[in-house]
């Protein structure tokens, strides 16, 4: 049962007819590993904290440096070469006593992803390489669990959830092709700090959504968006031949 403490600062969430107590309920209860603490993992980790995620995990193993103040919100000029999970975690903790906090100062691996993301319920796909969404996704469709993935760059975001109730997978959406997978490299696109904000935003009502069955989840679907002009695309996505190999 919420206590009265939880009552009053899940007031306006508890409120909402999808939600009620039994929904804050399943938010206190949920275990969510969030990858990759910058520019998406930020906005994912202070929301969900701040919702009444019971237990949050960070898969993070690099420092902060000046390029990534200007997005990655959680930091500031004072947290330069020092550890993002750490400062994460006790940003976190400061803001709510309520949610318990894992890190992983390491890059999640082929070799260790099964190990960590076996004791969490679902695993949101902030990192911004293609090497390890293809391992969170490998992991994923193994145990079946959820994957919410999200992605920037220039103006443009996008949000998925692959794995979900028998959605396709990421490698359904975008086959591994050694010849282009080549990372993004936001440096040369230019990005403003909104953006991550955003999508950040949005991949974490995912994991809510989820958690709780209230709304409908983008799983099989492809939400892209653009900041400077408005331009909202919901598109179909259709499993490749891939699918049937797993």
């Amino acid at each position: 049962m919420l206590t009265e403490r939880e009552k009053r600062r899940f007031s306006r969430q508890i409120m909402l007819p999808g939600i009620g107590e039994k929904g804050q309920e399943a938010i206190r209860q949920a275990k969510v590993l969030i990858v990759g603490a910058g520019g998406l993992g930020c906005p994912v980790l202070q929301y969900l904290n701040a919702a009444g995620v019971g237990f949050l995990g960070i898969v993070e193993f690099d420092m902060v440096n000046e390029s990534n103040i200007h997005r990655q919100i959680l930091y500031g000029g004072h947290d330069l070469g020092k550890l993002k999970s750490i400062i994460a975690r006790d940003i976190l903790n400061r803001q709510s006593s309520l949610t318990k906090t894992e890190i992983y100062n390491i890059r999640l691996t082929a070799t260790n992803a099964e190990k960590i993301i076996s004791k969490w319920d679902m695993v949101i796909d902030a990192t911004d390489n293609y090497e390890t969404r293809y391992v969170i996704d490998n992991v994923c469709s193994k145990t079946g669990k959820p994957m919410i993935h999200g992605a920037i760059f220039g103006h443009e975001g996008q949000v998925s959830v692959f794995n979900y109730r028998g959605s396709g997978s990421y490698q359904s959406y975008n086959p591994v092709d050694p010849e282009k997978m080549r990372d993004p490299d936001p440096s040369q696109a230019g990005l403003f700090g909104m953006l991550p904000g955003v999508t950040g935003a949005m991949m974490a009502f995912e994991a809510i959504k989820i958690i709780t069955g209230y709304g409908e989840v983008l799983a099989d679907k492809l939400l892209t968006f653009n900041i400077l002009t408005h331009q909202y695309m919901l598109t179909r996505i259709r499993r490749s031949n891939i699918e049937q190999q797993r």
